[in-house]
């Protein structure tokens, strides 16, 4: 499958200021970029920087983000689902992953989030593939929020239906351990029926076990 990228940005203003909401962004941009020094969800931000060069290099791998002038203050990224999760056993190329959603504290409660979504699906390219998003209650950030987990979640699910995302079900253990977590999908509007039926398939793999 040949992995088209076409570059959208729009502006967002802010009571911080006007953000630039642009991608999918190249590995050499994104070099060049500052990167915030809060953009510490998943690692120590000069690493999670790093990390996001390398998925911007991958032939399917797309970084959308969000900068104040030259720093990058919040970042979604897509890529094939992780070798080890049952989403990448389909061996579907038209199956990406939102990987990771953040934004800075300061720019919080400013719907870059919604934006950085909405964003993503301005390229005419992601109809041509399963979006999905598996959430998880312990990747979010309940203490700085100060939110519960069923307050975060209604948060999340509204963040990701400004991208076109929905709920689905499914029988994973992972997001079965805590009513809380849910895989969420967007069917691109060229994804064929067999797809949607191989991805119904991953779904749903304990269905036939006993």
């Amino acid at each position: 499958m040949e992995h088209k990228k076409i570059y959208n940005a729009k502006q967002l203003k802010t009571p911080q200021g006007t953000l630039i909401i642009e991608g999918p962004i190249n590995s050499d941009k994104l070099a060049g970029y500052e990167f915030h020094e809060d953009l510490v969800a998943f690692r120590p931000p000069e690493q999670q920087h790093h990390a996001l060069i390398g998925i911007a290099e991958l032939p399917e791998g797309r970084i959308i983000i969000a900068r104040h002038r030259n720093t990058i203050v919040g970042y979604v990224t897509y890529l094939y689902p992780d070798p080890l999760e049952r989403w990448s056993e389909g061996k579907m190329d038209n199956l990406i992953e939102l990987g990771a959603i953040e934004v800075i504290p300061e720019f919080r409660g400013c719907s870059v989030g919604k934006n950085l979504l909405i964003v993503s699906m301005m390229d005419d390219a992601m109809e041509d593939y399963i979006t999905i998003t598996t959430e998880y209650y312990w990747h979010w950030d309940l203490k700085g929020t100060k939110l519960n987990v069923w307050d975060y979640r209604k948060v999340m699910e509204k963040m990701m239906s400004a991208g076109g995302l929905e709920w689905y079900a499914t029988d994973d253990p992972e997001i079965c351990s805590h009513p809380a977590n849910c895989l969420m999908a967007r069917m691109g509007k060229r994804v064929d029926l067999e797809s949607i039926q191989r991805f119904d398939r991953l779904r749903f793999m304990n269905r036939f076990m006993y």
